[in-house]
């Protein structure tokens, strides 16, 4: 069964950085635009970028424990091939990314074995960017 395309509108505080980071650190084809937003393809889904001033969360990040990691909520990201995320790995790590958590493999040996990595947009929003080895292990428990 083929996914539906998801929309995801989220606050930059700093418009100029924000589109730098999406379009070149990750290198997303940029859409439409106008002076406040921004459009880009976020891996086949539509990521739009709005400036807004810093919202709380930006401000002051919060944290959940997960698999010994200080994991930042909220956050969104992608579920990448294996191939496809381990060359963002290395792209990000060529760029000097820095992580909120460097890239991993997490739950390794149980259900839902995954590689994971954490990062933060210039504005604060939190990334996670993921892969499964056997993605029928998506949803595992």
């Amino acid at each position: 069964m083929a996914l539906s395309p998801f929309h995801l509108a989220i606050p930059v505080h700093d418009l100029a950085a924000a589109r730098q980071f999406y379009g070149e650190t990750f290198g997303l084809a940029e859409g439409r635009s106008s002076d406040h937003w921004v459009d880009f393809d976020f891996y086949g889904h539509q990521l739009v970028i709005h400036e807004h001033p810093k919202t709380p969360s930006q401000e002051n990040a919060r944290t959940n424990a997960v698999d010994g990691h200080d994991v930042p909520v909220p956050h969104f990201g992608i579920v990448l091939e294996w191939g496809e995320w381990e060359a963002l790995a290395d792209r990000l790590r060529i760029r000097d990314t820095q992580f909120v958590i460097e890239p991993y493999i997490r739950f390794k040996g149980e259900p839902g074995e995954q590689a994971t990595m954490f990062l933060l947009d210039p504005c604060g929003n939190a990334l996670e960017f993921k892969a499964f080895a056997d993605m029928s292990q998506l949803f595992a428990k």
